[in-house]
């Protein structure tokens, strides 16, 4: 028997909140990490594929920003997925994400383009 490992991808990408929009976005984060939203949340992620998703909230002198980490087999399909889902999760997602960002994922959110990368 035979057992193939597909290489994960990740990438890591910054997204402006908008003003007013950090406690709306750190409060629903939050209940996705650890509640009301969690069970769908780790649905909506298993589903689409992503293994691995953290979410920083980093204050800046033009702003809050969300620096956001993202791991699957198959990135830009589980961006894909995020976008088109007609899931209720990722409905509300997508609208929390036009609210706190501006960003409307299901228009295509491309992964950024990666520049430099040293292991040691």
């Amino acid at each position: 028997m035979s057992t193939t490992k597909t290489a994960v991808q990740a990438t890591a990408f910054v997204v402006p909140l908008l003003p007013g929009k950090t406690e709306t976005d750190r409060s629903a984060m939050r209940s996705c990490w650890h509640g009301d939203r969690k069970a769908a949340y780790e649905s909506s992620r298993k589903r689409l594929g992503i293994t691995r998703e953290s979410v920083w909230i980093q204050n800046t002198p033009g702003g809050d920003v969300a620096v956001v980490v993202l791991e699957a087999h198959d990135l830009q399909t589980a961006l894909n997925g995020v976008g088109a889902s007609q899931e209720p999760f990722d409905a509300w997602f997508r609208e929390h994400a036009r609210d706190v960002h501006g960003i409307e994922l299901e228009t295509g959110f491309p992964p950024p383009e990666q520049v430099l990368d040293f292991r040691s």
